[in-house]
């Protein structure tokens, strides 16, 4: 293994392009601790510290901005912006005919479906930004249970100049990171947007951990670093399994030559969706929580029925109900997702057009109606996995008194063990190809 390491050090162009890697995640980070112009960073930090790690209705986006979010920094919004724009444009595929000719167009049409997902992160950059400071000038970015009166004084001047050069500042920032991340992607090693997505949530990993020793003490702490390895291996090897549909190719005659005569298969991965289910789930989830927030009274009085049956039961993690509906919104969207991502009479026709067909099976809509029998009972444990992976952190706080951000678990170690075995495929896939031998064995 350190052979390995030594050999990709020593190689020089892999070596630029890890170089290069680093260097754009180290700006990456250091823009999530500027702060946004007129933003007091005194009471930012000091509501932070009083906030004990709860981050309330904003923990998705705060853990995939690496804890920018609540810094109010010109990183403030992320990557989540960009996610939320490039899912957008995938479902609209099903919706808008043109979409769907222009992602079947080869290069081409995915440079134009890249273009739209590109003015959609700026549009969506800008209402995100436009909450959060509206959020922040409210004294209602943090839990209500932090109680220092530093939480109501984030921004120094409320006037209108002011707000429009924080949400100009905040959409650029966005810009900037959507840059970097195709930077990444042309010039460095792995999925650039994946990677700072990757570097944001392992930011937060070191405190999380931290906050559990603190609390808890240090045998508790150890017990969760075991859970976690133990954890870790599981969602290895369930984002490693796959079933393999067998497809074999006819021998055909073009001139001279013959083509096909090939076996292949079809990989089906027990978890086809990642991790955007859980991102679904948790978004649906906060929408009666922040319809609630908006809706206390504004002298300080008891809230409506409704209200208060909201702030009871689906606000809380560690609520059971809560819990229950959260694992079933994630089974419900994985199998959508799935159902929009693999489209079993599209594989089939190409199979067809190309001379390949499933040994037993008949080519065309037996074929369809083969792989949509497979891909619905292989998305059923797929489905449960993530429902299990994403309430661990919910049990965590339950249990250990962990915060929601609880790193061995949810959207977290999923995207963690997901990019990281992809950029270690990547970085072994060029070392075997200068003829070295790859990082895995």
């Amino acid at each position: 293994m350190f052979r390995a390491v030594a050999r990709i050090f020593r190689t020089p162009d892999l070596r630029r392009k890890i170089g290069f890697t680093l260097g754009i995640v180290a700006l990456f980070r250091l823009g999530s601790f500027i702060p946004a112009p007129f933003v007091d960073y005194g009471n930012v930090q000091a509501c932070i510290a009083s906030n004990d790690g709860t981050t309330g209705l904003y923990e998705l986006v705060n853990l995939f901005s690496g804890g920018a979010l609540l810094q109010l920094s010109v990183f403030a919004l992320g990557i989540m912006p960009y996610i939320t724009s490039s899912i957008i444009v995938q479902l609209l595929r099903v919706v808008i005919p043109h979409f769907d000719t222009l992602h079947k167009e080869g290069q081409s049409g995915q440079a134009k479906l890249t273009q739209y997902t590109r003015y959609l992160t700026i549009a969506l950059a800008i209402l995100q930004s436009t909450t959060l400071i509206t959020v922040a000038r409210s004294g209602a970015l943090f839990p209500s249970t932090s109680g220092a009166p530093e939480c109501a004084n984030l921004i120094i001047d409320p006037s209108w100049y002011a707000t429009l050069l924080m949400v100009i500042t905040m959409t650029a920032g966005t810009g900037l990171i959507m840059w970097m991340g195709e930077l990444i992607t042309e010039r460095g090693v792995g999925n650039g947007m994946s990677l700072l997505i990757f570097t944001s949530i392992a930011a937060t990993f070191p405190s999380a951990l931290w906050g559990i020793q603190a609390s808890q003490g240090f045998e508790v702490f150890l017990l969760v670093l075991a859970v976690g390895l133990v954890i870790m291996t599981a969602v290895v090897f369930v984002e490693q399994s796959q079933r393999r549909i067998p497809v074999q190719y006819a021998k055909r005659m073009v001139g001279r030559r013959t083509y096909g005569g090939n076996n292949t298969y079809i990989p089906i991965k027990v978890n086809m969706a990642g991790v955007v289910p859980v991102i679904f789930a948790s978004s649906l989830l906060y929408l009666p929580a922040l319809v609630g927030q908006f809706n206390q009274p504004a002298g300080g009085g008891a809230p409506s029925p409704w209200v208060q049956w909201i702030s009871d039961n689906l606000t809380s993690g560690d609520n059971p109900l809560y819990m229950a509906l959260y694992f079933l919104l994630i089974v419900g969207f994985t199998y959508f997702y799935v159902a929009i991502t693999f489209n079993p009479e599209e594989v089939a026709d190409n199979m067809k057009k190309y001379g390949g067909f499933i040994p037993g099976i008949r080519a065309g809509r037996p074929t369809a109606e083969y792989l949509d029998y497979v891909l619905t009972r292989v998305t059923l444990p797929g489905s449960l996995y993530l429902g299990f992976i994403a309430l661990i952190p919910l049990i965590a706080l339950a249990t250990v008194g962990a915060n929601a951000n609880f790193p061995f678990g949810g959207a977290s170690i999923l995207i963690i063990v997901g990019v990281g075995l992809e950029t270690v495929k990547q970085i072994d896939s060029q070392l075997q190809q200068r003829h070295y031998e790859g990082l895995l064995r």
